[in-house]
This record gives structure tokens, sequence and C-alpha cells, in this order.
């Protein structure tokens, strides 16, 4: 694990320290929209047995790199791991997303939840994180990540995905301390899990709400936040003599950022709906932020992808602390070359805020 680091830019720029230019990877940049990546699933069989299998998890972690300069590498892996070793059935079903077998939606539900042991249970995730490391040899920093509990306890609670989310909302207004016990178990599993990628060779962690969104401001805080707050607090910061930033990020969030910026995170995500200049004042530099180009706009020529790329750069302005991301997961039918177009806009624009 003691291999240097040959480009440290992102790790630099989520603790605010100086750069040449603006550091960038994508979300789901391992993913559909890469034909070598539907090779390979198809070789793998199914989803799960892709995220299962640390050989596989590791070429498909891979793969964008070897085709764009980018300055991290995200761990492949999906945020319903934990459910799937908690032993509740996960299936990913072709164009239907993930469906749980055995909800959780009663107190007897809650009690027979298993404790888990990331290093048995998981196992195949470290020894992914473990496999990459070495293949990365120090090319550039790992990400590993885990979603919120809140966001995992909605595919728990509701079975799968939801548009209204009504089996949950049911019970956060209806018998909060049931979903605060589940919340609550989720929270220790996922802070076994993240302290483990740390221990087997992440080098920043990142905590995906995806469904924070769709709270009230009140509901929020009390089912989302402050759970986020609990993972940050109780993660290892240091490791292998560096530290090891944590990055929170609420799709939809842009109206809590301040309060994020207040759980001690080093960074935040920041989705396209907030202007980054909005979002820099409002959390005062205290964090760095990450994001926020619009993932729609890479269906756009690359003269217009360059500009969008320019307006986000100089939305954020001058100075240290900005990650260049999309504001969410690039979409599966993104032709390559425009990410392409995207990565080569971010290196040739992105120094001038940085003199």
């Amino acid at each position: 694990m003691s291999t240097p680091l040959k480009n440290d830019l992102f790790l630099r720029a989520l603790l605010r320290q100086p750069t040449p230019r603006t550091p960038l990877w994508m979300m789901r940049q391992a993913g559909r929209y890469l034909p070598e990546y539907r090779a390979t699933r198809g070789e793998a069989g199914s989803f799960m047995k892709l995220c299962m299998n640390p050989q596989y998890a590791c070429e498909v972690t891979l793969q964008p790199l070897r085709r764009y300069a980018l300055d991290a590498a995200i761990l492949f892996s999906d945020i319903l791991t934990i459910p799937h070793a908690l032993g509740l059935g996960l299936e990913f079903e072709a164009g239907e997303g993930p469906r749980i077998d055995r909800p959780v939606r009663s107190a007897a539900d809650i009690d027979q939840l298993p404790t888990l042991d990331p290093e048995v249970e998981l196992r195949y995730v470290m020894d992914a994180v473990r496999t990459i490391r070495r293949e990365l040899d120090g090319k550039v920093p790992l990400i590993g990540f885990a979603g919120s509990p809140w966001t995992v306890g909605t595919y728990v609670v509701e079975g799968g995905s939801s548009k209204t989310f009504s089996h949950i909302k049911g019970m956060l207004y209806g018998a909060p301390e049931q979903l605060h016990r589940l919340l609550a178990h989720l929270t220790r599993a996922t802070i076994d899990y993240l302290k483990a990628q740390v221990h087997a060779g992440a080098q920043a962690v990142m905590v995906f709400d995806t469904w924070g969104g769709a709270l009230s401001p009140a509901a929020y805080r009390e089912f989302s936040l402050r759970y986020m707050q609990q993972i940050v607090a109780a993660l290892p910061r240091e490791q292998d003599g560096r530290r090891v930033p944590v990055i929170l990020f609420t799709k939809g969030g842009g109206q809590w950022l301040a309060e994020m910026a207040d759980t001690g995170a080093d960074a935040l995500g920041v989705d396209w709906t907030t202007d980054l200049a909005t979002a820099r004042a409002t959390v005062a530099d205290r964090v760095a932020l990450q994001g926020n180009l619009d993932p729609s706009v890479l269906y756009a020529p690359p003269a217009a992808i360059r500009a969008e790329v320019g307006r986000v750069l100089a939305s954020y302005g001058h100075g240290h602390g900005h990650v260049f991301n999309l504001g969410h997961g690039i979409h599966q039918d993104v032709p390559p070359e425009h990410a392409a177009a995207m990565v080569e806009a971010v290196h040739e624009l992105s120094p001038r805020f940085h003199v």
C-alpha cells in the first residue's frame, strides 16, 4: 500500500490545497456507456457476478482510466451490497433496476437483521479494493463508497426503486422510532464497511445520498443528515500517513450545503441544480466542492460540451478546492467520445483558474 502516488491532484483538491489545474472524475465512469464494460459484464453473466468477482471489478474500474486522463478511480461496486450481505435477496432485473425480495417493514423484520463483518460477508469488495490498488500502482487514488443509510433504507423498505417512497415515508411519519432503529443498524454496517474499505486501500470515501432530496428539510436533518454525520465522525481520517478525505453527496440537496459542511466532511458533491458560485459562498470555502455539470450536456456536440465545462469552471471561480465532476452519474447512452471532449476541456480550460 506504500506505492507513492504519481497523481495526487484529486486528494489535494479535496483538502483545498493548491493544484495546477482542476482534477476530475465522473460518477459512474465505469459503466454501461463503455462498450468494453458491456463486454465484461456479458462475460461475467450478471451485474452481481461482476460486482462479486474481484478480477472483473478491477477490470471495469480500470477501463475508463485507459480511455481518459482522469484523476481518480472509483471502486466498481453498488450501494446495495449491504442489503445483499444482510440476506434480503437482492436481484437486478434487466431494465427494471434493483429488487429486494424480503423488504424490511416491521419491528420484527428489523430485529432479524444480522450484524455484518465486512471482511466476511463483503470480503469480495475488500478483495476488489486490494486488487485495484495493486493494479493502479500509484497512478491515481482509489475512491471507496457506500450509500447513505437513508438512501439504502429506501430500497430496503420499498423493496426496490420508488417514485413515492410510500412505505418508508409511511414509517417515517407513522413509526419514526422504528425507522430510526433501521437507520441506526444500517449506519453501523456502513461505518464498518467504509472502515474496511479504507484499511483495504481506499484513499478517499464518498457517501451517496441519492434520495435525500426527496425529504422535507426537517425530515432530511433527522433521517438522513444525522446518520451521515455519525458516519463522518466514526471514519478513520488517516491511513498510510495520509489524510483520507470524506465526500458527502445529497442529490437535490443544495439547500442543505451549509449544514452538510458542519458534519466535518472534507468535500460536498453538488448537483447541477445549484450554481457552484452559490454553493461556494454558502459553505464559505470550509469544504471542497465536487461537481457539477448536468450529465445531459454530454448528449450535445463537443463544442457545446466545452462551453458548458467553461461555464462550470467559471461558476466555481478562481482558487483551489474544486473537483470537476458530473452532477450525477453519466447516462448509459452517452457516446464515449463526448465524455472525452469533457475531459479534454477540463484539462485545457481549468489551469487559468489556478494562477
